[in-house]
């Protein structure tokens, strides 16, 4: 029988080595001693970190697996079964290179598994029983976690303004209130509830006070959204994330709920939910900021009206892309369209696509006059001033009309001081330092 040429796999489930049995290294020097000890030749050192309870995820035990195929290797050198293998493919794998007679051997720390049933068959109940270790603890592991929410504490770190203790006994670890954080996030709540804005508490909180998060940096637009929007300063939490299941905390809360309450209805208050981009608007694309040359978008908001329905409203604005200070006051659309209407006199218009859209829509009335009213004629093109036409649809069409007329306004608009203008904005001169030369 030709030599056996092994293959040494070392393998630890993580990074961090005081998680583990044995590192890597220390397996490494336990089975080169075994291997002197035994008079066994290893042609090849592979080491991996990697979790082995799904199969076909680790690439370095493929790579051996694919080499074993090859006639490179003939045997397998590791510390313990539960290093090879934790998944039933895996360990389908090797018992299928066994039988094919690819495998000839797998030596372990103080065992030795050749092609023969009963050794195979120990193999395999020695790699289930790693597989059943591994099961019972992701059951474990939830079970546990589900005792602790249920205990009011939620796994994981808490939110900015709670401060975990990590150094109590294991399941005894409590929250308690950051003295100073916690004080700051109330008064947000605070001034949410009187009316501050987002960009108004993002100001506040970043110019006026020390606030930090806990690598150090102030806080973002959207940071200040998820705050006032997360429950557990209330006192409840959903674990995990849109399971259904909701838990009391049973440490102090920074935001009383009826303070909690009050602000997510003056966030939500007069606005439809709706995903972000399913809402289309007639002249959003089509203006820029005159004040910093941002893009111009639009919220729609509802007001309820005596007798039972809403009524629509549509704000147009600047997007703040490029200034989030700018300070251009919104425009309801009827005043936008007022002045389109009165503006299309001053602007250039692609009079050619205008006539070709006209052309298009005389065409499509008809084909519905032959197949629905089975009425036959031809309609002409009219002779019909383009400008009045534009008129007409940005008044009385729909908004695929209406972005369709105003996609062939060559013309760019600005809106400023909820003016739409023509005219550019006046570019603000730099001012250079001149620093004087020494010497």
């Amino acid at each position: 029988m030709a030599e056996i040429m092994y293959c040494l796999y070392a393998r630890k489930s993580t990074e961090r080595d005081e998680l583990q049995a044995l590192s890597i290294e220390s397996q490494i020097k336990e089975m080169l001693a075994q291997a002197e000890r035994d008079n066994i030749t290893i042609k090849e050192i592979r080491r991996e970190s990697h979790s082995a309870k799904t199969s076909g995820e680790r690439p370095v035990f493929m790579d051996i697996i694919r080499d074993i195929r090859a006639g490179i290797f003939s045997g397998m050198l590791t510390w313990a079964p539960d290093r090879l293998s934790r998944n039933a493919g895996d360990l389908g794998t090797l018992v299928d290179l066994m039988d094919q007679g690819k495998l000839h051997e797998i030596r372990t720390h103080g065992q030795v598994f050749h092609n023969s049933p009963n050794e195979k068959f120990l193999l395999m109940i020695l790699c289930s029983q790693a597989k059943l270790e591994n099961d019972n603890k992701s059951i474990n592991v939830k079970r546990g976690l589900r005792a602790k929410c249920e205990m009011g504490y939620r796994p994981g770190m808490t939110p900015l303004g709670y401060i975990n203790l990590k150094y109590e006994n294991k399941g005894e670890k409590k929250i308690i209130l950051d003295p100073e954080r916690a004080p700051i996030i109330l008064e947000m709540f605070q001034r949410a509830d009187r009316g501050a804005s987002g960009r108004d508490l993002l100001r506040w909180v970043n110019n006026k006070t020390n606030f930090v998060t806990r690598t150090g940096k102030q806080l973002v637009l959207s940071a200040i959204y998820v705050i006032l929007r997360n429950p557990y300063y209330c006192g409840k939490y959903e674990f995990p994330k849109k399971g259904g299941v909701w838990y009391e905390v049973a440490h102090e809360s920074i935001v009383p709920k009826k303070l909690w309450d009050s602000v997510q209805e003056k966030l939500t208050v007069g606005i439809e939910k709706a995903k972000p981009g399913t809402k289309i608007f007639d002249f959003t694309k089509m203006l820029t900021c005159g004040s910093c040359l941002s893009g111009v978008t639009a919220e729609e908001r509802f007001k309820d009206i005596v007798d039972g329905t809403k009524r629509r409203y549509v704000y147009y604005h600047c997007t703040h892309s490029r200034n989030l200070q700018c300070k251009e006051p919104y425009i309801r659309e009827e005043v936008l369209i007022d002045q389109l209407v009165q503006l299309l006199d001053t602007v250039d218009i692609d009079t050619l696509a205008v006539k070709e859209r006209l052309a298009t829509e005389l065409a499509r009335h008809q084909i519905f006059m032959k197949k629905v009213l089975h009425k036959n004629g031809t309609v002409m093109v009219p002779e019909v001033d383009v400008r009045s036409y534009a008129k007409h649809v940005l008044q009385d069409g729909s908004r695929e009309e209406k972005r369709e007329i105003l996609s062939c306004i060559t013309t760019k608009l600005y809106l400023r001081k909820k003016q739409i203008s023509t005219k550019a904005p006046r570019k603000r001169r730099s001012h250079k330092v001149r620093i004087p030369q020494q010497g």
